[in-house]
């Protein structure tokens, strides 16, 4: 079974499918945020990015604070990134998932992805946004602006396309669903 974990940012993606992983060990769990974060090192992903959006290294690393400054605030060049690292995502967790029956993804964007079709459970995490701006402030020690401006290029999910809805991080009702799809 698959299963998609989707949020916003500071929603509690990453707790739940960590909570999920815990209660079905037999399950991998796929960050697919961590995920892009690896691809973005390797040497012709880092070349592209630095031609395309300039001064984003440090230490020669791909400084995911001023690469952030660039693309959240400007559309077109946040689809410029998911063009340049999405095909590299995309094959390693093709690779990832090979031989996998049993695979939880986490990914504030996973509805955009072919993976968000293939989960046989989908669930949303749709956190009050106060709840969410302390966690992400508090976690990783970012302005309140800077919070909205990722915020604001945060994907707007269709409920409908989803078999559980959170309001709050009270995951009874996931045990119940994932019991019921697994008899």
């Amino acid at each position: 079974m698959y299963i998609g974990v989707c949020g916003l940012q500071g929603s509690g993606k990453s707790s739940l499918a960590k909570y999920l992983q815990e209660k079905y060990p037999d399950y991998i769990l796929i960050d697919i945020d961590k995920v892009g974060h690896l691809v973005n090192e390797l040497p012709e992903v880092k070349k592209e990015l630095v031609e395309t959006f300039g001064d984003i290294l440090t230490n020669n690393k791909v400084d995911r604070k001023k690469l952030g400054k660039i693309v959240f605030n400007d559309k077109e060049k946040m689809n410029k990134l998911i063009d340049i690292t999405w095909k590299h995502m995309e094959e390693y967790i093709d690779n990832l998932i090979k031989g996998h029956n049993n695979v939880i993804f986490d990914w504030q964007l996973l509805p955009l992805s072919k993976f968000f079709k293939i989960c046989d459970i989908k669930i949303l995490l749709d956190i009050p946004y106060d709840v969410r701006k302390d966690r992400v402030i508090k976690r990783d020690h970012v302005t309140e602006e800077y919070f909205d401006k990722r915020d604001k290029s945060g994907y707007n999910y269709n409920r409908e396309d989803f078999d559980i809805v959170l309001k709050d991080n009270n995951y009874q009702d996931i045990d119940f669903v994932i019991s019921s799809k697994k008899a």
